[in-house]
């Protein structure tokens, strides 16, 4: 095993993790934005009014991209464990 595979590897599993986890952490970021120009807006200071909304956010990403966030994850997997063998050599 050579260090260029090591690293072409790392990379794979650094942007796998990336793209899974962007869509969610979009999400988050765009409502924290959105609900902070409105706290600046109207100067209501609800700490509930940060937190609720995120969470609500960030699980709705999560239950419509689970289908895409899975097959991704399991294509990543497949040719990691398809490529285990020479790997070991």
């Amino acid at each position: 095993m050579t260090q260029e595979l090591l690293v072409q590897i790392g990379r794979e599993a650094l942007m796998t993790v990336l793209l899974v986890a962007g869509p969610a952490l979009l999400a988050g970021m765009t409502i924290g934005l959105l609900v902070s120009v409105f706290q600046a807006v109207t100067q209501i200071q609800e700490f509930t009014l940060t937190f609720v909304p995120k969470i609500l956010g960030v699980l709705t990403v999560f239950i419509i991209a689970m289908p895409w966030m899975l097959n991704t994850l399991l294509n990543f997997i497949v040719n990691l464990y398809s490529s285990f063998q020479p790997l070991t050599r």
